[in-house]
């Protein structure tokens, strides 16, 4: 690791640099923008065709990361399933629809990959403490790594956060703070860091430029897996739930490092899954700057309900060529049920918005019918397991025998089974 850098200008920053949330200091009063890693000459030179070895979770793909693999915390994070899903891709008129199932990392949710990275960065720079702003995922994740890196945790959320996320966090010992203002959140993390120079992996300064930079690379290793997993092909699109993009972001690097290293020859076209489509609005227009989202309507993806997006998510869609497409809760349902029936696989309702994105895109022929899709789900469905759908499963109370049951499923079915 060389440093950092801005990713709208180019300033360079040394590795040193605080990570203060509010992004390039050069570009912040205008158009704010994220920083970067950057990495030596050397270590560029390095990287070659990676390759999987899930027993070294992350580690595997040193080469593009900014810990070495003897200093990674690990949990055997990432090397997830890339599961066709033939059934579903029928119904939706995509002939190649992949699912890239991220629930089957450690805590069930992407955000190992990120914490995985960030919690290493952390123990190097010689930090025993870190904080995170969360109600869910992000907690969970950022919870478990400290714990396995023996370092202390807080996570400062909100109350009435989804029950089973909060209670999964204070399991792996994080001390959990519940705010009754939940504007209150970043003003606590901004003022641990100002006086006692915290390592705080969420946002928490306004506007939102994304997450702590060393965390954002770990999600680079999804590209370099979907790469392995598919020998060496590189997918015509790839659909990621947004919300401050952190994920897109890492993505989107990881297919352009590969390129860079000569592992991949072309690119995927990026689709940022929206709520409120504040990047949808954004890329209509040929400026960067980003635009807030208009009557902002309460949703059941909390995890990527914002308003406003960042410039990495812009940036990353443009460049790639690809486009970004707003999702209903009512298609969030319709979608999560879907999947479970179809494929077997139970998506956390923000984690299915991928999938529904993907769809609506083919209706309107952005999709075409035999382009490869991969649809990155991002959490497992257990972990808002408290929300109820507004129709929810078929369910039969019986105090009868077989013959009951029987009546039961010709209702549902059409037919009894044979």
């Amino acid at each position: 690791m060389a440093g950092y850098a801005c990713l709208r200008c180019g300033a360079a920053y040394p590795a040193d640099h605080p990570i203060d949330s509010r992004g390039c200091g050069i570009c912040r009063r205008d158009a704010p923008s994220n920083l970067e890693v950057a990495y030596t000459a050397e270590s560029l030179a390095r990287r070659t065709m990676p390759q999987m070895s899930p027993a070294d979770g992350l580690a595997a793909f040193a080469d593009y990361l900014p810990v070495d693999a003897d200093e990674m915390v690990s949990l055997g994070e990432g090397h997830t399933p890339l599961i066709p899903a033939a059934r579903l891709g029928r119904r939706l008129g995509i002939g190649n629809l992949l699912i890239k199932d991220e629930s089957r990392n450690p805590t069930w949710s992407h955000k190992d990959r990120f914490s995985a990275v960030a919690v290493s960065a952390a123990k190097r720079q010689g930090h025993r403490f870190v904080a995170t702003a969360s109600s869910g995922n992000a907690g969970a994740s950022l919870a478990a790594y400290a714990a396995r890196a023996g370092l202390t945790c807080l996570v400062v959320t909100f109350e009435g956060a989804p029950g089973p996320m909060v209670d999964q966090i204070g399991r792996y010992g994080a001390v959990v703070v519940e705010l009754a203002d939940k504007t209150r959140r970043w003003p606590i993390l901004a003022e641990g860091v100002a006086r006692f120079g915290w390592f705080v992996t969420s946002p928490f300064e306004t506007p939102v430029v994304g997450s702590h930079p060393d965390g954002i690379e770990g999600y680079k290793t999804i590209a370099c897996e979907l790469v392995l997993q598919q020998q060496g092909r590189v997918p015509d699109w790839v659909v990621v739930p947004t919300a401050y993009g952190d994920n897109l972001r890492g993505i989107w690097r990881g297919f352009c490092d590969l390129r860079a290293a000569g592992v991949i020859d072309r690119l995927p076209k990026m689709v940022a899954a929206e709520i409120h489509g504040s990047v949808r609005d954004s890329l209509a227009r040929p400026a960067d700057t980003l635009v807030t989202a208009r009557d902002p309507f309460p949703t059941r993806a909390l995890s990527i309900g914002t308003v406003q997006g960042t410039f990495q998510s812009l940036v990353s869609v443009r460049r790639s060529g690809g486009t970004a497409e707003v999702v209903t809760d009512a298609a969030l349902w319709q979608t999560q049920a879907g999947l479970a029936r179809h494929e077997g696989i139970f998506g956390e309702l923000s984690g299915v918005t991928s999938i529904a994105a993907a769809g609506q895109l083919r209706r309107r022929g952005i999709i075409g019918p035999d382009d490869s899709v991969v649809c990155i789900m991002t959490a497992s469905g257990l972990k808002d397991i408290d929300q109820r759908p507004p129709h929810p499963a078929t369910r039969y109370r019986v105090t009868g025998g077989l013959d009951e049951v029987l009546k039961h499923l010709t209702a549902e079915f059409g037919a009894g089974p044979a």
